[in-house]
């Protein structure tokens, strides 16, 4: 990937040998809701469900730090987060839940509760922080030493955030989050930072329960994800609760993501991030795999003119999905929605059958990335889905992007 160099500590997330290490098993069985862990289409990586945007009472948030972890693990996750907001809580002097979000002492608390939920092997908890400016927009931190306020990185543009994550920020992976809404900047119009390609690993695609394909497209603004990706970021795809409740993990029909993991430690989930190897849902338990030509989604695909390529799609949600027909859309570049290059309706295979595949033409001259989608037709779509957006239903999943040379 493009950037600058990769601090020691990323480095050794992002060049895993792809052997099993500690907390591996030689089959990881089934996730919660009895979906095979494996992918049908790579070895190696296994599957976990992650939620790693959550809030409590240390902002905005309605729950107690102390059980956020539990009812995470309970409901079925892998690897959680809390990410409460960082906004100017430091400057007061008596500190309460709220709005002014975390100061130093909440800071270090989030760090003590995840260490103690930590379990390597069965369960990773892990701390981050949500810069949260009224005007660029919200971005969590995972994985550093230390947090910032916009107070202390405040504009003009985005600059002194990007200053702080490349010096004291520099152990740190980075996220869009909710695009177009808490900032209508939109993080300066998402442009390209090339020293923090390698570190900004991620965008929400869905948070809480909306799919931010289609967020702004009923104004002036284009599809978050077209703006992201045309800019140059190399973005894997996230969904998110976002959970501001006491019932983390618990509701149905939020985002969450799939990382396929070597480990399921910290550095196997921050590593799987650095890789890009994720998926973003709205289903508890759903498994999401794709390739291009034997190359996995978020990987570069070699394309010097414009030909046909096999994509593999293996789709997975236990037993009671199979037979479900559902659609999935080859989306590329496009002036303000991304260009369907393929809508294809399919029927979920049980797993003696193939893989579900197909073949599509690419043009490298149309852009230089691609992204998987899956819907339900039968479900209503979100707004403000329009046109043909409305035949092809409920957003389901998305793959992370490849990107083509």
């Amino acid at each position: 990937m493009p950037g600058s160099a990769i601090p020691a500590r990323l480095a050794a997330w992002s060049t895993s040998s792809g052997s099993p290490a500690a907390g591996v098993a030689d089959d990881p069985g089934e996730d919660a809701w009895g979906t095979s862990r494996r992918s049908r289409l790579f070895p190696g990586p296994f599957l976990v469900h992650a939620d790693l945007h959550n809030h409590t009472r240390f902002s905005d948030g309605k729950g107690d730090p102390a059980l956020t972890f539990d009812s995470l693990r309970a409901a079925g996750l892998d690897a959680a987060a809390i990410t409460d907001h960082a906004r100017w809580g430091s400057l007061l002097l008596r500190h309460g839940p709220g709005a002014a979000g975390i100061d130093g002492r909440a800071w270090a608390r989030t760090r003590e509760l995840a260490d103690l939920a930590d379990a390597p092997g069965e369960f990773v908890a892990m701390r981050g922080f949500e810069w949260s400016h009224a005007f660029y927009g919200h971005m969590n931190v995972w994985g550093s030493e230390h947090y910032t306020e916009p107070y202390r990185t405040f504009g003009p543009g985005m600059g002194p955030l990007w200053r702080w994550l490349e010096r004291r920020g520099g152990d740190g992976l980075v996220t869009f989050n909710h695009p177009g809404t808490g900032g209508r900047l939109r993080f300066g119009r998402f442009r390209l930072r090339p020293a923090m390609t390698q570190r900004l690993v991620g965008m929400e695609i869905f948070n809480k329960t909306r799919d931010y394909l289609f967020q702004g497209t009923d104004g002036r603004d284009a599809s978050p994800l077209v703006e992201c990706l045309d800019a140059g970021w190399r973005a894997g795809l996230l969904g998110v609760t976002d959970e501001h409740g006491a019932d983390w993990g618990v509701p149905d029909g939020k985002g969450r993501a799939g990382l396929y993991v070597h480990e399921l430690t910290r550095a196997g989930v921050l590593e799987a991030l650095a890789a890009r190897r994720v998926f973003a849902s709205r289903v508890k338990g759903l498994r999401l795999d794709v390739a291009v030509d034997g190359v996995r989604m978020g990987g570069t695909l070699p394309l010097e003119r414009a030909r046909p390529v096999r994509v593999e799609v293996d789709l997975d949600r236990g037993p009671a999905w199979l037979g479900r027909r559902l659609n999935l859309q080859v989306l590329r570049p496009g002036p303000r929605l991304p260009t369907l290059a393929a809508a294809v309706e399919v029927a979920l295979p049980s797993p003696e059958e193939p893989v579900v595949s197909f073949e599509v033409e690419l043009d490298p001259a149309a852009g230089n990335w691609l992204v998987l989608r899956v819907s339900d037709p039968a479900e209503p779509a979100d707004l403000p889905a329009h046109g043909r957006w409305l035949e092809l239903g409920r957003g389901l999943a998305y793959s992370s992007p490849f990107w083509l040379t």
